[in-house]
Order: structure tokens, then C-alpha cells, then sequence
């Protein structure tokens, strides 16, 4: 039994549940999960609920929803890390986005209030793919994106997940800023014509404009914080600032990240994006 007391932020989301299932794989001795249908429950927009989740725990894995990126977000990580700090906390390890100006500015706020921390930098995961916004489309058949021609290391949740339990357990991992990315470089088209093949679907891509993609956006009804995320990420992170790939995954793992090829396989057996699912995904 490994005795400390985490709390994961997000713990129901991609990495997060991911991280909570391997520390409970790991013995950890109390692992609690912050999401608002937790108990107790944990809510980025209610302060209040910051208290009893914090209660009681030395390490803190922070995943922070929407995204570092929005306005609000240096305000909101600062009084969240100063009064986990002053109710016990000894460690923070936090989710950041690789190339994401903005999210650094978080990032630096954590290091201020932490006593100890780790940096944990991600580019754009895999399962975007399969668990989140481009499902939907590739599974009608047609996906339509801005930036096709931009090249992304696309990383999976599980090796992101890997690299948390290890900083969040390991104290050789203290203070340290870790970037994780997948083993290639890929554009959208590139991922959308893999998964085509591997499925044997007929699955197209259509390059789009920032502003085609936005009035799109609009006419789904996509609410417009969530447009005005989209729009940031498409002109400030795909712009070519990520197309590198680096070790780090390898660095602290052991062993190489996965290469989305793995990913592909491992979907298509499970029947991910199988047409007939469509109307059963949520």
C-alpha cells in the first residue's frame, strides 16, 4: 500500500480517469476524485466547494476545464493553489498545454504557490478522436476542420496518464516540466485517412477557413465561449509553434510513446467508430 492522499481534478474526464484507475491499480492509499458528481463534490466555478475536496490530501493531479487558455483561468488557479497550499497540500501536479502562451502563465502560478510541482505539457490527444469532439463527425462520415495543413505530435490519454502517476508518486519528478508528444507528426487529414483505412469507411475531410469553420460552428448552436476556444486553438496553437516532436515520454517512462497507429488498432477492435454507433454515442 502506497500512503498518500490524491486528489485528481477532472477525475472523471480523459486523463483523469485514467490517473485515478492506475493509482488504484498502484495501492494508493486514498485516492479521491473532484468532479461535481463527486462527493465531496469539486466545481471549478464554486469556490466553496474547494475546501472539503482539499481536505485531508498532500497531492493534488489539477486538470482544469474549459481550458488554461481562457481569461479567467490565471485568477481561478491562484486561489485554488494558494488554499490548497494552506490546507496541507504538498504536491500539484498540473495538466498544461504544450505551446499554449496562456497556460504558462498558470503554470508559473502553480510553481509560486506549490511546494513541490511538476509541469506536465500535452499536445493534442488522440482520443480527441474517439471520446470527445471529432467522434461525431467521423462517425457521420464527413469531418470538416480549419488548419488542415498544420502538423501536430498527437499524444494518447494513456501514455499522459503514465507520465501523471509517475510525477504524482515519484518525488524524482519534483519540480521538473515534462512536454509530451506522440513519436510523429501528423496533419487532420493524415489522422482522417488513417482511421478511414482501418476501418474501411468512407470518411472525407474538407479543408475549411477559420470562418467557415466558425459560422459551422454557429449553426450547430455550439455555445460561443466554446467557439472562441476553438478559434484560439486553430490560430495560436496549430500554427506550426508544436510541430516538433520530443522525448520526454521515453524519458520518464522508459519505453517510446504510443504511435497513433497503436491507437487506430486498438479502436477499430473495440468497434469505436463503427457507422452503426452513431445514434448510440453520447
Amino acid at each position: 500500500m502506497i500512503e498518500k492522499k490524491i486528489l485528481v481534478l477532472g477525475g472523471t474526464g480523459k486523463t483523469g480517469r485514467r490517473v485515478v484507475d492506475r493509482l488504484k491499480q498502484s495501492r494508493v492509499s486514498h485516492v479521491r476524485i473532484g468532479s461535481r458528481t463527486a462527493q465531496p463534490s469539486f466545481d471549478w466555478e464554486d469556490a466553496t466547494t474547494w475546501n472539503e475536496a482539499v481536505n485531508g490530501i498532500d497531492t493534488v493531479y489539477i486538470t482544469f476545464q474549459p481550458d488554461l487558455a481562457i481569461p479567467a483561468a490565471p485568477s481561478i488557479i491562484k486561489n485554488f493553489t494558494e488554499l490548497a497550499s494552506k490546507n496541507g497540500v504538498k504536491k500539484m501536479v498540473l495538466l498544461s498545454g504544450r505551446g499554449e502562451q496562456e497556460a504558462q502563465l498558470c503554470e508559473e502560478i502553480v510553481k509560486q504557490n506549490a511546494i513541490n510541482w511538476t509541469i506536465v505539457r500535452a499536445s493534442w490527444f488522440n482520443q480527441n478522436f474517439s471520446e470527445s469532439i471529432f467522434l461525431d463527425p467521423i462517425l457521420a462520415g464527413h469531418v470538416a476542420l480549419p488548419r488542415a495543413e498544420a502538423l501536430e505530435p498527437f499524444t494518447d490519454a494513456d501514455d499522459i496518464a503514465d507520465v501523471v502517476v509517475k510525477c504524482l508518486l515519484n518525488d524524482e519528478h519534483n519540480k521538473q516540466t515534462y512536454e509530451l508528444t506522440g513519436p510523429r507528426l501528423m496533419t487532420f487529414k493524415e489522422v482522417i485517412s488513417e482511421i478511414a483505412k482501418a476501418t474501411e469507411r468512407d470518411i472525407t475531410f474538407q479543408a475549411l477557413s477559420l470562418d467557415e469553420y466558425t459560422q459551422m460552428l454557429r449553426q450547430y448552436h455550439v455555445p460561443e465561449d466554446h467557439i472562441w476556444l476553438a478559434n484560439y486553438l486553430f490560430t495560436e496553437v496549430l500554427d506550426g509553434r508544436n510541430a516538433s516532436v520530443k522525448n520526454d515520454i521515453e524519458k520518464v517512462l522508459g519505453r517510446k510513446a504510443k504511435d497513433f497507429s497503436e491507437y487506430v488498432k486498438a479502436n477499430v477492435e473495440v468497434g469505436v467508430w463503427n457507422a452503426a454507433t452513431l445514434k448510440t454515442v453520447e
